[in-house]
Formats: C-alpha cells, sequence, structure tokens
C-alpha cells in the first residue's frame, strides 16, 4: 500500500512539470482527494488513469482538471460517465475503451473540442445518430470489439466521422433476425 501511495505521489510531482499526470496501474479504486490537491496549482493537460479498478469518474475531475486535452479512463470498470464532463471544452481526445459501456455517453458528444474517441471493447451495441449530430469536431470514433448491430453498422453516418468497428458476429446476426 506505501509503495503505491508513494508511486501516485511521485507521478503528481512529475506532471508538475509535464503537465501530463499518469495514474496508469495504480491499482486505484477512485482518484484520492490528495492527488486533487497536490495538483491544484498545475494545468494538467493528459491524466491517464487507465489500468485501474475505478468504476465511476468523479464530477469533481472535471472541476479539477478543466483544461484537459487527453483523458483516458481506459481498462477500468466504468459504464457510465458524469454529465459534467461536458464541460471540459479543450478535451479533443477521449479513450473509454476496455469498460463496461452498453451505450456511449450523452454527454461525450458534448465536448466541443473533441476529435477522437476510442470506445473500443466495451459492450456497446447501437448508437444514437441524433447525438452524432452534436460532436461538431469529432472525427474519429474506434468501436472495434464491440457487440454493435448490423443495423446500427449500416447506419453510422457516411460523412464527416470515420468509425473503426468489427464486423458483427454471426451469433449477433442471428438474434437480430429473431426481432420483430
Amino acid at each position: 500500500m506505501a509503495s503505491g501511495v508513494a508511486r501516485i505521489i511521485f507521478r503528481c510531482e512529475e506532471a508538475m512539470q509535464t503537465q501530463n499526470l499518469d495514474l496508469s496501474d495504480c491499482q486505484m479504486v477512485h482518484i484520492a482527494e490528495g492527488v486533487y490537491h497536490i495538483m491544484k496549482d498545475t494545468e494538467v493537460k493528459t491524466l491517464n488513469v487507465s489500468g485501474n479498478v475505478l468504476t465511476k469518474v468523479s464530477p469533481r475531475l472535471v472541476v479539477k482538471f478543466s483544461l484537459l486535452r487527453d483523458l483516458d479512463i481506459s481498462r477500468n470498470q466504468i459504464g457510465t460517465l458524469p454529465n459534467d464532463l461536458a464541460f471540459l471544452l479543450h478535451l479533443e481526445r477521449l479513450n473509454i475503451s476496455s469498460n463496461c459501456f452498453t451505450e456511449i455517453p450523452e454527454c461525450v458528444f458534448r465536448l466541443p473540442a473533441l476529435r477522437e474517441l476510442d470506445a473500443s471493447k466495451n459492450r456497446i451495441t447501437d448508437i444514437d445518430n441524433d447525438d452524432l449530430k452534436n460532436a461538431a469536431c469529432l472525427s474519429s470514433v474506434d468501436l472495434t470489439e464491440n457487440p454493435l448491430t448490423k443495423r446500427c453498422i449500416e447506419n453510422l453516418p457516411k460523412t464527416g466521422i470515420t468509425f473503426i468497428h468489427s464486423p458483427p458476429s454471426e451469433e449477433q446476426e442471428d438474434w437480430e433476425d429473431l426481432n420483430i
């Protein structure tokens, strides 16, 4: 435990110089209040909390790290995001891969500067095209290894955004045929 805390403190101190806070693979269940306190006078541009055991993203992250350009929350156990995430006005890259999302949260599409979204390796089956219309800057969405329905894939917009996805499995197609 003490070595984990020491590692987090070391990484915070390093981020004070680089503006890139890497808290990946620290076995965190949440971002401790001490992290926010240590980083209070630092304009963090990149935050990586991948490979932890987070189940949610606190709205406090948005307040304390409001200048983020790159946020990586991959490889956790997150299934939802706070609506306040849309207030990250400078966020250009968001990685939510390898989590528990069944849909892309609506707040993601309201991020005004978001260009790249990695939502691969989740449980997403469908995308709301109306939400996509709100994503003014979005240019790339990675949906590989999600159980997208054939209908969803066929309905993805053909212009403006590059979608990367896996083809639907035969098993999925068989289940879709049963839908009436």
